[in-house]
């Protein structure tokens, strides 16, 4: 049934394939559990108990809240499934509740060292060296996912007009300005990629030395490797990038429904979470500057 589920989600739900990973590690994690605790073999014939004895077990482990509520779901959606397949006549998640978790606020990197680290002179003038440089004026250009960057097609970028398209989450396509600065670096990667780069047939407009595209460990590293030159921030990850990206444009006046619409974000709920970040900044100023503050 485990199998029957995943398929579900990849061609019916067109989930991503990091997505689905993430739902069938979950549910090998409970059979797994269930096998040796319960010497259940059947993870359709589960019951309430049976699962919260696996979320305590999760829980004693030092499993972080939020991760044991992502867990909770992926058994949600897959015993939902099973309703509806007729296989199982009532879910043994009916009474299991998500865990109390820390609103916990995105981090992002100052204005000052963004501005710093594109600006300075670190990027050597060579394939790679501008294309690390492309990579963090991307993220921090466009706002897009590491998979959308990744995925990133070459006839998708629209220089003339100064957009991008980009495939998000559940292959919904959007389109994304960029900045008349930014079409000067594309146009030197490019010619320095087909200078100095044998081209494979694949279409991806970013890619390593040897031609092949790019793969997520590999702009972690770029992203980390710069961003620790110039910046504090604990977390130096692409998705850093994404958040200081809303962040930015929220504390210089854009409309949160059109951050919402450049992220791709199905909700204005998932986009709110900034608001409170660009909330502290103009408290920070009211207190500088009024006279009663």
């Amino acid at each position: 049934m485990i199998d029957s589920f995943l398929k579900h989600l990849q061609f019916e739900k067109r989930l991503s394939r990091h997505t689905v990973l993430a739902y069938q590690n979950d549910l090998r994690q409970l059979q797994h559990f269930l096998k040796l605790s319960f010497d259940l073999d059947n993870i359709a014939v589960t019951d309430y108990n049976m699962v919260r004895s696996w979320i305590v077990n999760l829980i004693e482990s030092g499993i972080e809240p939020a991760s044991v509520n992502r867990k909770i779901a992926s058994l949600r959606s897959f015993y939902k499934f099973l309703l509806a397949q007729e296989v199982i006549s009532k879910s043994p998640m009916a009474k299991i509740n998500v865990l109390k978790t820390r609103k916990r606020l995105p981090r992002f990197v100052k204005e000052d060292d963004m501005v710093n680290l594109l600006d300075n002179h670190i990027f050597q003038d060579t394939f790679e060296g501008q294309r690390d440089r492309l990579i963090l004026e991307m993220f921090y250009g466009t706002g897009i996912r590491l998979s959308e960057l990744i995925e990133l097609k070459e006839k998708s970028i629209d220089l003339k007009n100064r957009m991008i398209k980009v495939r998000g989450k559940r292959n919904k396509e959007r389109v994304i300005p960029f900045s008349s600065g930014l079409v000067l670096i594309i146009e030197h990667y490019l010619e320095l990629r087909n200078r100095d780069v044998a081209m494979t047939e694949h279409g991806t407009f970013f890619v390593r030395a040897n031609g092949a595209p790019c793969y997520p460990m590999m702009i972690y590293k770029i992203v980390k490797k710069y961003l620790s030159a110039f910046t504090s921030v604990e977390k130096r990850s692409p998705h850093i990038l994404r958040h200081t990206y809303a962040t930015h444009l929220l504390n210089k006046g854009a409309e949160l429904n059109a951050v919402k619409d450049l992220l791709g974000h199905a909700s204005l709920a998932a986009t709110q979470v900034y608001t409170h970040n660009s909330m502290e900044k103009l408290k920070k100023v009211f207190k500088q500057a009024h006279p009663k503050a």
